[in-house]
């Protein structure tokens, strides 16, 4: 049986490919509430917000994941934008508090994927490799 962390998490992981990757908006409207609180300080308010801001990114925009976690309603997303029409990738955790079936309020930490030569750790930071290796 599962929990209902693990059910955030599929609703998050839907949802996130629905807007992001497919860019399909009719569907996407069935996973934020329509009186969504945005928190992010590069997203403009709500639902449509957030929306028209992907709608005004290039098609070629992807999101993708490599960790999430879920505690009660709240779930966290670790991910990597690619092709939003900026000089690199973005490395993002999202936290997405989920309410009644649908996502109600997010906050977000972005930034810069960098290079190898770019890293004082000498480590990627999304996966395994460096994003001129990919």
């Amino acid at each position: 049986m599962s929990t209902i962390e693990d059910q955030n998490k599929a609703l998050v992981r839907e949802a996130f490919d629905t807007l992001f990757n497919q860019r399909d908006y009719p569907a996407a409207e069935r996973f934020w509430s329509p009186d969504y609180i945005q928190h992010s300080a590069h997203i403009p308010p709500g639902r449509d917000g957030l929306f028209n801001l992907v709608k005004s990114l290039p098609a070629e925009l992807k999101h993708e994941w490599e960790l999430i976690m879920a505690e009660g309603d709240t779930v966290m997303v670790r991910g990597r934008f690619t092709g939003h029409g900026q000089p690199a990738p973005w490395i993002a955790v999202d936290f997405l508090r989920v309410e009644d079936g649908v996502l109600a309020e997010h906050w977000d930490v972005i930034e810069d994927e960098v290079s190898r030569e770019q890293s004082a750790s000498g480590l990627p930071m999304y996966g395994d490799a460096f994003p001129e290796e990919r």
